[in-house]
């Protein structure tokens, strides 16, 4: 008679989930319960949780055997961590030992963390369990009540939310079945700190984020303190269009994953992520031990901002170089390498100089032109380089500040740039790999896209022989263009707005 079972559960890795085997032998010999595979101290645990659990649950636990129990976890060369296969050996130890009667494992997929009185607690990157289990095929996925919400977003799989042990034994005994999670119908919310109309003058800055939210263009804004930097920076969430349910299933796996879905079950806004000057490489681009997604990953598809960026640290800055570029990020650790997507849209805000006066007309700049240069190099040319947007944001005059003025223009421009965001989705439908925005264009997609009116040929002619432009440069003027061009309903980029695009590099002009 075999004493031996298997089922399925899940192990994280990234944001990627990969289908783990809990192979589950009973032997005769002296008690012994090993769990072998590669599994870390948290799942070496498992051992005292998993008896615990079973005995509160009314079965016989493996210490009331005399037996030799080894739980195996296949593939052996992957690395298992966490507690999220309690479940799945708990539930191969009882079909081993004949305690339920066998039923189907094959299209079933077992994950939780158990407590000591057979209860189950939530897990992390349920939803990305649950798009794996959509893509091998599965049918079934036994998880813990708290999370069936997240994961039954993914339609085509039957989740089944556990509250403890006993609830489990009895729906695969058929003597009590457990209703099946009805799908998660997505409602896109906003989740804006603040809107846009509430933000008195700046109209130029105004119309800059526009441009920048219609693209997904990179926004550097740089003016005297007070001006209202940040508050420009944080209407930007009230603007940027809901994401689709694609994105949001993306957004979702990467907060999932991080284990920061907090009160929500699903992430159906697009992420405003702010991090302080003092946060750390890894906190920021991602990394660590067990590689978890950084800020920039919790900003995909939407708005990481840098208040005060030349206090971040210069080599935190240099690491945004080449996400700002691909839209992704690699970890490269001893264990392998993971590769988290970071598509965000980067707004900063600095100060000119140190004292936040220089060129300011109504107060005196106190800094040397040393401290000054010192200062401004501290955001090295290449970052520069790669942000599309660089404007001047002047004080407001007190008359501006007076004026009771309030309108509904934040949904106006909110309906303006979604928009201009379904004429790019139509443009890119095709494109391989996705691209959504101009901002994703390469330089060889750009040459294809954007056509030029005659004018438009004249002045390009004219910046080219009188500037000194990077090629990345000439080509993040191309899209800003294209973006301008599609704001306004334009076939073809016309000379206004190639020079309205070029106006924004300001240090191009310099």
């Amino acid at each position: 008679m075999k004493n031996f079972s298997k089922v399925y559960s899940a192990e994280l890795e990234g944001i990627e989930s990969k289908l783990i085997e809990v192979e589950v032998d009973i032997n005769i010999g002296l008690h012994s319960f090993n769990i072998v595979g590669l599994a870390d101290k948290a799942l070496n645990e498992a051992k005292e949780r998993v008896s615990s659990a079973l005995k509160n649950s009314g079965v016989k636990p493996p210490t009331k055997e005399n037996r030799k129990i080894t739980v195996n976890l296949a593939p052996a060369d992957i690395k298992k961590t966490g507690s999220q296969y309690d479940l799945a050996i708990a539930t191969g130890y009882l079909l081993a030992t004949k305690q339920i009667k066998p039923f189907e494992t094959e299209d079933k997929i077992f994950t939780g963390e158990l407590s000591l009185d057979g209860s189950l607690r939530s897990i992390n990157g349920s939803l990305n369990i649950a798009k794996m289990a959509e893509r091998l095929g599965f049918n079934f996925i036994f998880l813990p009540k708290q999370n069936a919400a997240e994961a039954a977003v993914i339609k085509g799989i039957k989740i089944i939310p556990v509250s403890n042990l006993e609830e489990l034994i009895n729906h695969l005994e058929n003597r009590q079945l457990i209703d099946f999670q009805k799908p998660t119908e997505v409602q896109p919310v906003g989740d804006a700190l603040l809107d846009i109309s509430e933000i008195k003058g700046q109209e130029n800055a105004k119309r800059a984020l526009i441009i920048a939210s219609s693209g997904g263009h990179n926004i550097l804004m740089s003016g005297p303190p007070g001006a209202g930097k940040t508050m420009l920076a944080q209407a930007l969430a009230s603007i940027l269009p809901a994401p689709s349910l694609e994105e949001a299933v993306e957004i979702t796996q990467i907060y999932s994953a991080a284990g920061v879905l907090g009160k929500h079950s699903f992430i159906n806004f697009r992420p405003f992520r702010a991090p302080h000057h003092s946060a750390s490489m890894v906190s920021v681009i991602g990394g660590g031990a067990n590689p978890k997604p950084g800020e920039i990953s919790l900003a995909h598809r939407g708005v990481l901002f840098l208040d005060e960026i030349p206090e971040f640290r210069r080599d935190l800055l240099e690491g945004l170089r080449q996400p700002l570029e691909t839209g992704d990020v690699c970890i490269s650790r001893a264990k392998g390498v993971l590769t988290f997507p970071a598509k965000f849209m980067l707004a900063a805000a600095m100060n000119p100089c140190p004292c936040g006066h220089f060129n300011d007309p109504e107060k005196e700049c106190k800094c040397s032109a040393n401290e000054v240069f010192r200062y401004q190099k501290k955001i090295s040319g290449p970052l520069l380089d790669r942000i599309d947007i660089q404007i001047e944001v002047p004080r407001v005059k007190i008359e501006e500040l007076r004026k009771q003025k309030r309108d509904n223009s934040g949904e106006k421009i909110k309906s303006q740039i979604a928009r201009t965001r379904e004429i790019q989705e139509k443009r890119f439908i095709k494109t391989k790999p996705r691209i959504r925005l101009n901002s994703e264009m390469s330089s060889k997609q750009t040459d294809e896209t954007v056509k030029f009116s005659p004018d438009a040929e004249i002045f390009l002619k004219n910046i080219l022989e009188k500037s000194f432009i990077s090629a990345r440069g000439y080509y993040r003027i191309l899209k800003i263009s294209q973006t301008i061009a599609d704001l306004e309903g334009e076939e073809k980029v016309s000379g206004n707005h190639l020079a309205e695009a070029f106006q924004y590099r300001i240090r191009e002009k310099e």
